[in-house]
């Protein structure tokens, strides 16, 4: 190796030296740097950090502060409202109870589809007629079976308007809208007008009819008006057969503040009359209101299932069922005369009611049902509600329906 290359190696050596040594300086200086930014950044950040914390800490305690008073008042206003919240639901039905004049007026709405029907076919019938012979008499009876009043009802009517004809030959709509008033009058009061009484303790009356004609519904209401007149009530949820037929009566129970025996679907509706009729001899119910499945007049089963039924509560209880009422959906016309007269040749039935009153022209099945089977009509429904399920009157029905009949054209 020459002088010259030795010399360049020492050259290039101490070059590489002062690098190496430029860079360490300048490394140490920069680490010098981040440990003081760092160190700067932490000392600067907890303190901010903890003023956040602390503006939002009084922030916290202030609400809660404020919503610790807000709770305090409510709780202070909530000590008087369940008082008052009990006394409403405990006087809900009878705030809520209608008088007389308002029954009266549910009534006369009940049966304005009927009347207006009925009067306005009569009133198309003996327009502009002068003299009421045997074709006028024809229409008449035509617009009374029409309005399902019933044939054997509507010929009794006849006869006596022919008889009233034959002796005065003219006779103007409003004298025989007078007429008609006084005939159907005689007819319904000569019926039998017994109400249920309640000598037996407990009183029990099963309830039957065909499906959907509303018997689950009318037992509700009738155990609301039992225990309006201070009687103890207890159900029997004996429609085993129908799907959620035992729920339905079991919401109407506790609507209406009362007690019901119940199984669990498909099971024998005669053991639960017996289980029903246990408990209420055991704890001294007033009523006991037994709903059972909807069967057909024809189902010879069915029917002989009521007898079995009949026979099992008859060894609790003496002579029950006390009452067997027959419930008729008032809409279907001349079929609820027919499953009336079917009923009573398969089975004893000592009342009937009259549903949906209210949504039907064909009221005048009242009348064909009263005069027919001289069975006591006892409740008739006039609409939804819970006192929409009035004890019949027949005075105040008759009234209902020819009051202002005159006017209908």
């Amino acid at each position: 190796m020459g002088i010259f290359d030795k010399f360049k190696k020492i050259f290039n050596e101490n070059n590489v030296d002062k690098n190496k040594k430029k860079k360490d300086s300048l490394s140490s200086k920069k680490n010098v740097l981040d440990k003081k930014d760092k160190n700067k950044s932490e000392s600067e950040k907890p303190k901010d950090f903890n003023i956040e914390v602390k503006s939002e800490t009084e922030k916290v305690k202030k609400s809660s502060n404020l919503n610790l008073e807000l709770k305090a008042d409510k709780v202070e206003d909530s000590e008087n409202k369940p008082l008052q919240e009990s006394n409403s639901n405990k006087n809900f039905y009878k705030e809520n109870e209608p008088n007389l004049n308002d029954k009266k007026k549910k009534l006369d709405s009940g049966i304005k589809k009927t009347k207006d029907s009925f009067f306005s076919k009569l009133a198309r019938q003996v327009a502009g007629k002068k003299v009421i012979d045997e074709l006028v008499l024809d229409d008449i009876e035509e617009v009374l079976i029409s309005s399902d009043i019933g044939v054997e009802t509507s010929l009794k009517i006849i006869e006596k308007l022919e008889d009233r004809v034959k002796k005065d030959k003219y006779i103007n709509s409003s004298e025989l809208n007078n007429f008609l008033k006084d005939e159907i009058s005689l007819l319904m009061l000569d019926n039998n007008d017994q109400k249920i009484n309640f000598n037996s303790t407990p009183h029990v009356i099963m309830v039957v009819g065909v499906n959907g004609v509303g018997k689950t519904t009318t037992i509700g209401k009738l155990a609301h008006l039992f225990k309006k007149q201070g009687k103890k009530v207890l159900l029997g949820a004996a429609d085993t057969f129908r799907a959620a037929a035992v729920d339905q009566l079991v919401i109407w129970s506790e609507r209406v503040g009362v007690d019901i025996v119940k199984q669990s679907m498909g099971s024998d509706p005669a053991s639960v009359c017996f289980d029903t009729l246990q408990s209420a001899k055991a704890n001294n119910y007033d009523v006991v209101i037994i709903d059972t499945a909807g069967r057909l007049h024809n189902k010879i089963n069915l029917m002989n299932e009521l007898t079995k039924i009949k026979n099992v509560m008859s060894k609790v209880v003496t002579d029950a069922p006390h009452n067997v009422m027959l419930v008729l959906d008032a809409s279907t016309g001349q079929n609820a005369i027919e499953q009336a007269n079917q009923f009573t040749k398969a089975t004893k039935v000592d009342s009937i009611t009259l549903t949906k009153l209210d949504g039907t022209a064909k009221g005048g099945v009242v009348i064909g049902i009263s005069d027919q089977f001289k069975i006591p009509v006892n409740y008739i429904g006039v609409g939804e509600g819970i006192y929409d399920l009035q004890e019949f009157n027949k005075l105040e029905f008759i009234d209902s329906l020819f009051k202002n009949a005159n006017k209908i054209k």
